[in-house]
């Protein structure tokens, strides 16, 4: 690494920036501080400042995001079948047909998200979600549950991706992990909130039936929050006004240098695509995203049928989803938490949550077998962990691809296998074994052992791949610089390389993880 500070950290040709440097480092000898400390605190301020800007905002929209899938079980329980007159497998369908709209949309969205400016592509989108959440209240036969919930499958797909695009952005590669756990949590807090709002709604007397009023609050709560994301989310780090000159070139610097580099002013890379679909790790993700996505499409959509085939009442089972809901949030918060710690647990942490998953399933599974309420209903709640591996499987793609179309590649064939995963799902729920449903659950035991043998193939195979590049570029490289070039694979400290490392305009380039030396791969 050069030795010399590096010019970008300051704004060029501003002799009030220099002045400020120069009165700072007056000030800094004479406190006993060294321009360590100086450099350390500015970078804290910088990212503490974007923390309370960006997280708040995706946290409540993913909150939002999954409210409107976790209502549709409610208002399962609440009228919204016979109301329609929904008959047979026509529930499962309304349930998958969320997923067709979500698959149609995914791959353009990729491409624009990569083209437009996020935030306000982001905010477009919501406007529209809200507004078809609400329509849904209209609703009163089989073809217009299909045609709005295809509709709200095709305003989604852009939410989970574009959240990707802006944590990659901002973050680090050791952040990336902890702050997706955050933000994706919003999805098991967002069932906590739906099952509340679901129970409060549900006393409602009036010509509006209680599912009617959930659509219908949720949607325009949704809409207005659209307002929040338009006005106070920015398109990219260089237009950020919350930050100051300074602070921008802080994030951009720690961006190329520790994270998987600058996604600003770049285009579509055919040649990217297609090393990602020879790149055997994009695979290995794929499968994993449609193994552990197929139950979660049928527990998401059918948990409260289940929990009331157990002997609970309608209202009882949206109150029992609250602990479920929160049992989610800390298993994603603490598996983000951990993964971002530690650079060699992601595979082994989703090891470990399959593990509990499928002992869940098995219980559940056997309780034609006599098996009590009491351990059906735990059962349930060891399931609850499930959703934590997608966000885990999330900041695989987040850490591990360099490249901007090469990531939005993988991004966009990860959504269409977790499409493929939510459509299937719910048709394993068949109505003729109500109220057991043995082949749902007996699908979702076979689909979480073998994503239990994928995570452990993925992380033998990053394993390798890690000690191929050692031997064949002659250097140790490091999971947590985006650079071996401009870091000299060796990051122990993010705010000693923003301040020494000499960037030179190639190290601004868009290039992939198989093309950047020194690039180590994350377990």
């Amino acid at each position: 690494m050069a030795s010399e500070r590096s010019p970008l950290l300051l704004p060029s040709g501003s002799s009030t920036a220099n002045n400020h440097y120069n009165h700072s480092q007056q000030e800094e000898t004479s406190d006993n501080m060294t321009e360590s400390d100086v450099d350390a605190a500015a970078v804290r301020r910088a990212l503490r400042k974007v923390d309370w800007r960006l997280i708040p905002l995706l946290f409540v929209t993913y909150m939002l995001n999954f409210m409107d899938k976790a209502i549709l079980s409610s208002a399962s329980v609440f009228g919204l079948i016979d109301d329609t007159h929904l008959v047979g497998q026509q529930y499962s369908w309304v349930s998958s047909i969320f997923y067709f709209g979500y698959f149609f949309w995914q791959y353009p969205t990729n491409i624009l998200i990569a083209r437009l400016p996020v935030a306000k592509y982001l905010a477009i989108n919501t406007f529209f979600w809200g507004a078809i959440v609400a329509l849904t209240a209209a609703c009163v036969n089989y073809g217009g549950l299909l045609a709005v919930r295809f509709l709200l499958g095709v305003a989604e797909a852009t939410i989970t991706p574009a959240f990707m695009f802006i944590t990659t952005t901002w973050y680090t590669r050791d952040e990336i992990p902890f702050r997706t756990g955050i933000w994706f949590s919003g999805n098991s807090i967002g069932g906590l909130v739906a099952s509340l709002l679901a129970y409060g709604v549900g006393h409602i007397e009036h010509p509006l039936h209680p599912w009617m009023w959930m659509f219908i609050i949720l949607g325009l709560a949704t809409f207005l929050w659209a307002f929040a994301l338009l006005f106070l989310l920015p398109d990219s780090i260089s237009n950020a006004k919350f930050l100051t000159p300074h602070e921008r070139e802080i994030m951009t610097n720690r961006a190329i240098i520790a994270g998987t580099g600058r996604t600003e002013q770049t285009h579509w890379r055919w040649d990217q695509t297609r090393e990602c679909l020879v790149d055997p790790k994009t695979w290995h993700i794929f499968a994993l995203a449609i193994l552990t996505q197929i139950p979660n499409g049928g527990t998401q959509n059918f948990g409260n049928l289940v929990i009331k085939s157990f002997g609970f009442t309608s209202l009882q089972s949206t109150l029992i989803n609250i602990p479920s809901s929160v049992i989610s949030a800390i298993t994603i918060a603490l598996t983000g938490y951990l993964a971002g710690r530690f650079r060699q647990v992601n595979c082994i942490l989703i090891v470990a949550i399959v593990a509990l998953s499928v002992t869940g399933s098995a219980i559940i599974y056997a309780r034609s077998h006599h098996v009590t309420k009491g351990a059906q209903l735990f059962g349930y709640f060891l399931l609850a962990t499930g959703p934590s591996v997608l966000p885990l499987v999330m900041s695989l793609v987040q850490a591990n691809y360099k490249g901007v179309t090469k990531k939005m590649t993988m991004t966009a064939m990860m959504f269409i296998a977790y499409c493929a995963g939510n459509i299937a799902g719910p048709q394993f729920f068949k109505t003729s074994e109500a109220p057991a449903y043995q082949t749902a659950f007996r699908a979702i035991l076979i689909c979480y052992i073998i994503s239990a043998a994928l995570a452990v193939s993925l992380r033998v195979y990053l394993q390798f791949t890690n000690a191929r590049r050692d031997h064949e570029e002659g250097v140790v490289g490091n999971a947590g610089s985006s650079s071996g070039v401009v870091a000299g694979g060796k990051v122990a400290d993010v705010v000693e390389a923003v301040r020494d490392a000499s960037l030179q305009p190639e190290d601004f380039d868009d290039v992939t993880d198989w093309q950047t030396v020194g690039f180590r791969y994350r377990l």
